[in-house]
């Protein structure tokens, strides 16, 4: 039915010997909607798509697309689903536009391939094998095949990796447009910045559960300051003392000196202030700084990004 969600999850449990890579996640994609699936590597979020793409089973739990179950009604589904792998999975052999057309072939009412191609700016290697394409076109290439049988749901798994800043916006605005025609698309990316820019909803997912959930704006807008948090940023000298730098900011003189601050030492000489920064916070951190003898290179002030929201949920260790 047009008014349902494009893919819904419920209590979805996947297990590789014996341990949960996916424990009981729920999640649901509208139609019309681009909603991401955040998450640092093996937290889940690929097993939870290949189970959405009929490639994996769940072992409990279920997976509705459209309504029906990906792995009972791959058939009915395959023509309405679109699906851009991150290693593209094209063949290697064929020359790329032929690709295109072949796949083109199957479906009843295609795009366009011509439209496709100058959109996506293909006609530069359509004769060129799938081998020999750089990273960035297979990815242009890829997201072609996804989209050219017009799918109610697009599954874009790392859309732009190894594009260059060009094809990347050209993308991107193709996801807009996929979206204001209705089509229902499910995206996965390690691009913050690509999420912030796309997605109406996030998901953040972390060791196959989720741990976060909501619309874009509110997940950046979410903490004491109404109009959103803002990230003041310090390079100093490693080893400043955090904990005493939060006290400080957090005893003013501020406009709102009773509002909860975060203050993390992103990496060895870098920091972040994050809440309702205002230029009497930057008073507070230089005054501070004097009283450490510490002097800072730079002091920048910047609104609160998804990045930001996503470190401060996974954490900055490398995994």
């Amino acid at each position: 039915m047009p008014d349902s969600p494009a893919v819904v999850l419920q209590d979805v449990v996947k297990r590789y010997d014996g341990r949960a890579v996916v424990d009981h996640l729920s999640l649901t994609a509208s139609r019309g909607a681009v909603t991401a699936v955040l998450g640092p590597n093996g937290a889940g979020k690929t097993t939870t798509i290949e189970c959405c793409e009929g490639l994996r089973a769940p072992d409990a739990g279920t997976v509705r697309v459209l309504g029906l179950d990906p792995l009972l009604s791959a058939r009915d589904l395959r023509p309405r689903v679109g699906v851009m792998l991150q290693d593209g999975g094209l063949p290697t052999g064929v020359r790329a536009l032929e690709m295109l057309h072949h796949v083109a072939s199957m479906y009843a009412n295609p795009r366009d391939v011509a439209e496709i191609t100058e959109r996506l700016g293909l006609a530069s290697f359509a004769r060129t094998t799938v081998r020999r394409l750089s990273g960035g076109q297979r990815q242009r290439l890829a997201l072609a095949a996804a989209i050219v049988g017009r799918p109610e749901v697009v599954f874009l798994d790392e859309p732009s990796a190894g594009m260059d800043p060009q094809s990347r916006h050209a993308v991107w605005e193709l996801v807009r447009e996929l979206r204001a025609d209705g089509v229902g698309i499910v995206l996965t990316t390690h691009l913050m910045d690509e999420a912030e820019d796309l997605a109406d909803h996030v998901y953040v997912v972390d060791h196959g559960q989720v741990i976060a959930s909501g619309a874009t704006a509110d997940l950046l807008h979410a903490g004491p300051s109404a109009d959103g948090n803002r990230t003041l940023r310090l390079e100093a000298r490693a080893g400043l003392d955090v904990e005493a730098l939060a006290r400080r900011v957090e005893a003013g003189p501020t406009t709102s000196p009773t509002s909860a601050w975060t203050v993390t030492e992103t990496q060895p000489g870098s920091y972040s202030v994050t809440g309702p920064v205002d230029p009497s916070t930057v008073a507070v951190v230089t005054a501070w700084l004097a009283d450490e003898s510490a002097l800072a290179s730079r002091i920048t002030i910047g609104r609160r990004t998804l990045e930001d929201v996503f470190l401060d949920l996974t954490g900055r260790e490398l995994r």
